[in-house]
């Protein structure tokens, strides 16, 4: 099972430690906390919230590649190995960060001798990436749907039983590669059910995403 880099790599202390070396900063939903194809220039430490790893196309379109949660290492992988950003990193909801230089971090990594697990960690994410890669062209629109509100929701900081998904139906729909009417007939026998709901502001309240994953593979 997928573990962050807080618990797989680093462990509390040396992520306490870290985290320390920077203040701790405030992100909205919907931010951009990292651009594909900028410079490495820091490393950033999700300490709460949520974030989208996104891949844009040329022609503008994004792919969503994964969801990361709390305790998560964002964007080490160019600061190590020197070379711009290969995707762009979106807050998914309200998150509390970290920002810590790139010489900084890289002292820190020599200084405990971290190199090589964070390499084998960054391995086992861009497998899960290509993973989602396959999905995305093989797999049905209800099916590609399920996958992302799972990931989505299993990054949330949320602590109820409901899980707010602050996307709307547009974002979703281009993050899977879908039309925003497929999106949107693969919502309704779920709303039907009363497991999602459509929130205030345009995003989904995910009540049964258990029920969502059984049905949507069932009618592949």
């Amino acid at each position: 099972m997928y573990q962050p880099p807080r618990v797989e790599v680093l462990g509390e202390s040396l992520w306490g430690r870290l985290r320390a070396l920077t203040p701790r900063r405030v992100r909205p939903a919907r931010s951009v906390l990292l651009r594909q194809g900028d410079p490495a220039t820091h490393v950033i430490l999700l300490d709460s919230g949520s974030a989208l790893i996104t891949l844009s196309g040329a022609s503008g379109g994004r792919t969503l590649l994964a969801v990361r949660g709390a305790g998560e290492l964002l964007g080490e992988l160019a600061v190590l190995d020197d070379r711009p950003r290969t995707a762009t990193v979106i807050a998914a909801e309200a998150c509390h960060v970290h920002i810590v230089p790139a010489p900084d971090f890289l002292t820190f990594v020599n200084t405990h001798g971290l190199l090589a697990p964070l390499l084998r960690h960054a391995i086992t994410r861009v497998r899960e990436s290509d993973a989602v890669r396959v999905e995305l062209a093989t797999a049905s629109v209800a099916v590609r749907l399920a996958s992302a509100l799972s990931r989505l929701v299993e990054a949330s900081s949320a602590l109820s039983a409901h899980h707010p998904v602050p996307l709307t139906q547009a974002e979703l729909s281009q993050l899977i590669g879908a039309s925003r009417n497929a999106v949107g007939m693969a919502l309704r026998p779920w709303r039907e059910q009363g497991w999602v709901r459509t929130t205030t502001g345009g995003g989904l309240l995910i009540c049964n995403i258990h029920a969502i994953r059984s049905q949507a593979h069932m009618q592949t």
